[in-house]
This record gives C-alpha cells, structure tokens and sequence, in this order.
C-alpha cells in the first residue's frame, strides 16, 4: 500500500508575487476550482493580511471549494493570524500556514530578534492559530541556510503547540539535492516528536533545481510538496506541480508514496494559469510544453511509430494533451456553448452573463471557423478584465501602414466615461498604436514586456498579446485577444493601464517569501 504525497499547490499565492501575475478575486476562483478538478489536496488561497483585495480572494475561494483544502498564509503576527482565520470562515477544511525566518542572516538583519524570541514567537503563533482550526502549519522561512540545532529546537516546539505540518522551505533556492534530501532525513531522526507531524517541502528555482531537491525530500520521508502550475513564483519560480506529479507517477519503481492528482487537467490548468497571468508556457517546458511531445527527429518519430514506448516515457494523453470532444463554430447554439464551457469549469453566475459571452462567441465565430478551448478561455479572461477595467476603454482603432511610409494611428478611447481621440506615429502599426494611446493617457509606465502568442493553430488564430508595465515600482501585466494582433496589442495595453489606475491593485510585502 503505498503512502499519500499530499500536494500543496501556491499558485494562487507564492505563483501571485511573480512580478506582473496579480490575479483579482474572480481570477482566483477559477484557478482554485481548476486545481479542485485536478483534485490538489491544499490550495493556498493567498495571504489575507496583505491587502483587502487578497482578504477577500481567500474569502472567495473559502466558499467556492468544497473538496480542496483551502490554506492560507500568516506572519507569526497575532493580527495576520487573525485576519487569516477570518478569511477562512466560509471554508470546509480551513488550513492556517504561519511562518517566521530562522536562518541568522534574517533573524539578525530582518527580524532583529534573538534565537529565543523567534522561538517564542513561534510556539505563540500556532497556539492562536489553533484557535480558528485543528490543522496548523508551520515554516521556518530560510531553513535551507538555518542552524539544524536551531531548526530541531523550533520545530519541537510548534508541534509540541499543536503544529501538524512541518514545511521546510528552500527560500533562496540555494540547496542542492543530496544535502537537501539529507536535511530532511537528520530533522525527521533528531525531533523527538518528528512522527506527530507531516513534513513538508517549499523550494524555489533559483539553481533551477526547485523539482529536484522536491524530490529528493520525498525520497527521504517528506509527504507534502509545495508547488505551482507551471513553476511560477517570485524571482525564478517554484517547483513545477506538473513535473513533480509525473516524475512521481512515471517512477513509481522508486518512490514509496503517489498522489490522488487527476493527471488529464494538468494541461487545461496549465493553459488556465498561462492565460489568466500572461505568463507563457516555454515550448520546451517538460509535461505542458507546446514539444513536450513532439518528435522532429527522423530516429525519434521512427522509433515512436514503431512502438511508443522507445521515446516516450508518458502519454500525452494522460497529462491532458486531448483535441476538443466537440468542435463550435458560428452555428453552434448556446446550449453547446453552454455545455462546453461547463466541461471547461467555467460557469456563469446569471443569464445575463452568459448572454454577453455568447454574443462573444458569435462575434468571434464570425472572424475564425473552428474555436478552440483555448479560445473560450481567453474569451472569458477578456471579459472578466473588461467587467473589472471601467476607467478606459477601446472605443475605435484606425491605422495606416504603407511601404516607404511612417505607420500611424488613431485612436478612440473612453476615459472615465469620455470620448477622446488621440494619433500618433511609431516605428510599426503596433507602436503607433501604443503611443496613440499614450497621447490620451500620459501614463508614465514604463512598457518592460511586449510578447505575441498565437492561442491555436492557423492563419485566423487569435494571437494573445501580453505587455508588462512599471510605474513608481509597481508592475502590472496586461494581456489582449483578438483575431487582429494590432487589436490584441491595443487589448493588453489598456488592461495593463486599468490595473495601474486601479485603486486596489497592490504587490505583496517581501516579507512573504517562504
């Protein structure tokens, strides 16, 4: 009988601090329900002290998931703890992760507190944790470059508190797989108490080796990994969820536990996260990449004809690489669209909102003669950004590109309920737009992303424009559809604009950083 790995998936929280991924509330809760259908035990819903905004979300998220755990993150602070379990209210099967630094750079420099108060602080932290819910988690942030002397005595002590999981975070991603795994292996020998605790593993990518040390601390008694859809997270990411279930799953010859992940909603949450966040999805990315499957060798593609096996180690199917199950096009009825949106999770809170996405649909039926899930999906991001994006908005682009010509544009936007009309030249049609645009707005930003993705196949593919903007070190993503690239460019620019202008749009304190 084989052990459980429990999966602890951070996409929603640790996958949010990626600069330019702020997800709003509805954002959330799609992704959370995705991670529901992929059937991730924990989903850490966000870190409800760092803004009204994420307070919410967990708020949301709490009422929206019924299997899932739902966890969410804490300072060792009586207030974060407080605000955390309040968030939690609505939740089933509500989760409090607490942390405090441990390693001497942060307790001396950041902190500022000796050896003994983090302690204290610590064993506090759970005990008023414990209050709000029997399940407790607890990171000493820093532990890759901790004292173990230090790490055994706190650990001792918050699950003598009451702490019933023990997540050991490499936060700088600085250790390497052997040492890694070793640390894991001394802590759980050293705690006396070690056995009333699940140890748990959160490492970041900095070395590129996230998924390895995971996995090297499930080798050596570690039964819950903490991980993202598609490695997002802060500086170079986290442990890819996707790349840690699988390597699981296909080497089940080595490793003593497996999860309960439905396998085959990996790739539609990936696809999910990529459009909601504006992060692409490297072609070469193992499991969800566009070539995770492909075989341009001659070898290669001669071998997998002949038997699968010889090249590849996992089915594409198995991950989710599947075609659509039912082609729409502009004479499909709502009730089709209706019912593959469902299959999609994705549904509408009233007629009227699945009215206006049909009328989308229709419109987009229109311009391209088979749509795409992909295409559905970013549908729906477009209207979820419009609904929550008032203060600007695209009324009408005219542009203007000849051989031997300066391209230009005009622009018609609406701003705070006015129409205004702007024009410009630039090097290109896009870039024409873009400073159209800016004549209207004067924002200020500085544009640091422009990136073109095509969202299917063909000439009439929608192309899905991402742009990252920074002002006053703040930096929003901005993503745009469309069947016309120029469009989509204009799309993702406003989008990016709104957010800056959006009075609730804030970044999480670094003090986060587990």
């Amino acid at each position: 009988m084989k052990e459980k790995l429990i999966v602890f998936d951070t996409t929603l929280r640790d996958g949010e601090q990626s600069p330019g991924a702020s997800m709003n509330r509805e954002e959330k809760v799609r992704i959370a329900k995705a991670l529901e259908r992929l059937r991730v035990d924990v989903i850490e819903a966000g870190f409800p002290a760092a803004s009204p905004g994420d307070f919410e979300a967990v708020q949301a998220v709490s009422q929206a998931i019924t299997e899932s755990q739902v966890c969410a993150l804490a300072r060792a602070l009586d207030s974060d703890i407080d605000r955390a379990g309040e968030a939690l209210r609505g939740a089933k099967r509500p989760r409090i992760h607490t942390f405090i630094a441990t390693s001497p750079i942060h307790m001396e420099r950041k902190l500022r507190l000796t050896p003994d108060q983090v302690v204290e602080r610590a064993v506090a932290a759970v005990k008023r944790a414990r209050r709000y819910t029997d399940d407790v988690e607890f990171s000493p942030e820093d532990a890759g470059r901790s004292e173990e002397d230090f790490l055994c005595r706190i650990i001792e002590a918050v699950i003598a508190a009451g702490a019933t999981t023990i997540n050991i975070p490499d936060t700088v991603g600085y250790s390497l797989p052997l040492e890694f795994g070793a640390l894991i292996r001394r802590l759980r020998e050293r705690i006396p108490n070690a056995d009333k605790a699940i140890f748990s593993v959160h490492c970041h990518n900095d070395l590129g080796l996230a998924v390895a040390n995971s996995l090297a601390a499930v080798l050596n008694g570690a039964r819950q990994v903490e991980c993202t859809i598609n490695g997002l997270g802060e500086r170079a990411g986290n442990a890819a969820l996707e790349e840690i279930v699988m390597a699981v799953k296909t080497r089940q010859d080595m490793f003593p536990c497996d999860t309960d992940i439905n396998t085959r909603e990996i790739v539609p949450c990936s696809k999910l996260v990529s459009s909601i966040t504006g992060f692409p999805v490297q072609p070469n990315k193992a499991i969800v990449g566009a070539n995770a499957f492909a075989h341009e060798s001659g070898i290669h593609q001669d071998g997998v004809l002949k038997h699968r096996e010889t090249y590849e180690i996992m089915r594409a199917e198995d991950v989710g690489w599947v075609a659509n199950r039912m082609v729409l096009g502009k004479h499909s009825g709502r009730n089709a669209f209706r019912t593959r949106m469902r299959e999609l999770g994705i549904e509408f809170e009233s007629e009227e909102a699945l009215n206006e996405a049909f009328a989308r649909f229709k419109e987009l039926a229109d311009k391209k003669h088979e749509i795409f899930d992909e295409d559905l999906q970013a549908l729906i991001s477009e209207q979820t950004y419009e609904a929550a994006a008032e203060r600007v908005k695209l009324i009408a682009l005219h542009v203007c590109a000849d051989t031997g010509e300066t391209p230009c544009a005009q622009v018609v936007l609406k701003v705070d309920g006015e129409e205004k009309r702007g024009q410009a030249q630039g090097s290109g049609v896009v870039d024409a737009s873009l400073k159209a645009i800016e004549t209207l707005l004067n924002t200020g930003s500085n544009l640091l992303l422009y990136s073109v993705n095509s969202i299917t196949t063909g000439t009439d593919a929608q192309g899905e424009v991402t742009v990252r903007l920074e002002k006053s070190g703040r930096i929003v993503n901005g993503q745009g559809a469309d069947t016309d690239i120029v469009i989509a460019s204009a799309k993702a620019y406003l989008n990016a604009v709104n957010k800056l202008l959006s009075p609730t749009s804030r970044r999480h304190p670094q003090a986060a950083d587990v």
